[in-house]
């Protein structure tokens, strides 16, 4: 008999996610802990076999016009061949669902993509998302190779420009502290309007960094010559894997190529903590040349990553003229972006 419970105790959340190789911070009890410092109503669920965890998943209530709707990023974390229990932690999404008042619950699994994922969506009464939620396809190191290894598969230009950044002695600082963040953002202010996107609020980037740095779950990296910030990335270590979540950079950062001498640093402490994987998150395809991610992809490949690709988003819909309308707003949304 498959028993439910909300999930209150941090310590029996993580150690059940962070026992799943596949798993990231996604599903972590924090990012959730940040949802609820944002306004928003979270769930948390367990499912226990004979008293023992053997399922979870973390969900965020979002609102909008055209309709409420509860996102699952890289959930649930379970043994998708036990068919008895998939059935029974998609029935309780559906019921968490339809309390909360939602019009729709997206999923995104961490499952890689293949035709039996997809079939298990179809299967399961999902339909495929208009709209990505989170990554879908990802450029991932594996960290059980060495530092040397990994160099090795890099491209020429990434060495090139690791090297070129350590020529021009830059120093690279650390922090753990959210005040770390208004610099960030600053620097992130400058990077949109040079690059065309929309930069996240600092309270928005604050309130996440918060939420990791009480568990010792976030970096701040920064690199600076003569005092100047060149570059920055926001580093996520949960479980088997650090993630790549934000990064920044100036003009000069840009000359100087202190982005990769970063991700280095990042990597050796990832290692640090016994971790199997960097994720460099979003990458898009080699024939997408017009996305406007294809320059920032080109160089996450230069690293010399795997690429992953996510089932992608999935929709369970609960009020389907609500839902309809979610379709068209979306899918018109993501033409006009090209995401």
């Amino acid at each position: 008999m498959i028993r439910v419970e909300t999930a209150v105790d941090r310590e029996i959340w993580d150690e059940f996610i962070k026992s799943h190789e596949e798993s990231n911070f996604l599903q972590s009890f924090d990012f959730y802990e940040f949802h609820l410092a944002r306004g928003k109503k979270v769930v948390r669920r367990l499912f226990y076999v004979d008293d023992e965890i053997k399922a979870a998943y973390a969900g965020v209530v979002e609102t909008a016009k055209r309709g409420t709707y509860m996102a699952i990023a890289g959930g649930p974390i379970m043994d998708f061949k036990n068919k008895t229990l998939v059935k029974a932690v998609f029935d309780d999404i559906k019921t968490e669902g339809k309390n909360l008042g939602c019009a729709f619950v997206r999923v995104r699994p961490q499952l890689p993509l293949s035709d039996k994922s997809l079939k298990l969506m179809k299967d399961l009464g999902l339909k495929k998302a208009p709209m990505y939620l989170s990554v879908e396809y990802a450029g991932v190191l594996d960290l059980r190779k060495s530092e040397e290894e990994m160099l090795a598969n890099a491209s020429q230009g990434f060495r090139r420009k690791l090297r070129k950044a350590e020529k021009a002695e830059i120093i690279v600082e650390t922090s753990t502290d959210p005040k770390i963040v208004k610099t960030f953002y600053e620097l992130e202010v400058k990077h949109a309007k040079r690059q065309g996107f929309v930069a996240f609020s600092e309270s928005f980037l604050t309130k996440q960094f918060e939420a990791f740095s009480k568990n010792d779950e976030v970096i701040m990296y920064t690199a600076k010559k003569d005092g100047e910030i060149l570059a920055q990335n926001f580093m996520i270590f949960y479980g088997p894997e650090a993630s790549y979540h934000y990064g920044v950079s100036s003009d000069l950062g840009t000359k100087y190529s202190a982005a990769p001498l970063l991700h280095m640093e990042a990597m050796r402490e990832a290692r640090r903590r016994g971790m199997i994987r960097y994720n460099l998150w979003g990458i898009v395809g080699l024939e997408e040349k017009s996305h406007r991610f294809y320059g920032v992809s080109e160089f996450k490949r230069s690293f010399g990553c795997d690429e992953l690709k996510y089932t992608p988003a999935h929709d369970l819909v609960l009020k389907p003229a609500k839902y309809q309308l979610t379709k068209l707003v979306e899918s018109t949304r993501k033409r006009i972006r090209h995401v």
